[in-house]
């Protein structure tokens, strides 16, 4: 009987220290996180060196709570970030860098069907062939979120509004699964992608801008 006592305490002190770990862990991935998005707002580079550390540590942890496609993802999220900062540094057509762009209502329309699809395909394949939590809301937040992350890198201001509509639905996922910390950051997310959203259409705007009068001007100096 005092051996079975021994055995109990053992067993929930060692589940107490790994909880505490993973808390740990969580605390400094929620860091790294927050500073990547408010670098990102600010169209800083940098954004890419703190998404690549904090999806290294998610990767771990979504494995580790059974949220498959979410581990998936943040490989996926590492190699973007890398793709990211080539991109933003020497991307576009003089290899200095892109700026802030919009693409058509068409476009996103096509985006979201073929998305949607492929979500579905991959979610009814982890319903049926894995012990994946939530398949199907993991598939869809999995899947949009790796193209908007691609609109991120190509800095295509609607991202913002597609990052809105996942961080609502990762929070519900998140608080099912008791990461707390990452659901509070989540709620904060869908606050600092509306701010991002209208601080890359300043953006947008003022290079508009620049190029209509820069335009102009040497339109002023031919005639």
């Amino acid at each position: 009987m005092i051996d079975l006592w021994l055995m109990l305490v053992n067993s929930v002190r060692a589940a107490l220290g790994e909880v505490q770990l993973m808390t740990l862990w969580e605390a400094v991935a929620v860091v790294l996180a927050m500073a990547y998005l408010l670098l990102a707002m600010r169209a800083s580079v940098w954004c890419w060196a703190a998404a690549f550390a904090s999806t290294a540590i998610y990767t771990v942890l979504f494995w580790q709570v059974a949220l498959l496609m979410e581990s998936v993802l943040n490989v996926y999220y590492m190699a973007m970030a890398l793709y990211g900062y080539w991109h933003w540094t020497k991307g576009g057509a003089h290899s200095q860098g892109v700026k802030v762009t919009t693409w058509p209502l068409v476009t996103h329309l096509k985006l979201i069907a073929i998305t949607a699809l492929v979500s579905l395909g991959i979610g009814h394949a982890m319903a049926s062939y894995t012990q994946a939590a939530f398949p199907y809301l993991d598939s869809a937040t999995s899947c949009f979120a790796v193209m908007t992350t691609y609109l991120v890198a190509k800095k295509v201001l609607e991202n913002w509004l597609y990052w809105v509509v996942i961080d609502l639905v990762s929070i519900y996922l998140y608080l099912n699964k008791g990461l707390m910390l990452t659901s509070l950051l989540f709620v904060l997310y869908v606050g600092l992608a509306i701010m991002g959203y209208f601080l890359w259409r300043a953006a947008l705007a003022d290079a508009t801008l620049a190029d209509r009068r820069s335009a102009e001007a040497l339109q002023a100096r031919l005639n």
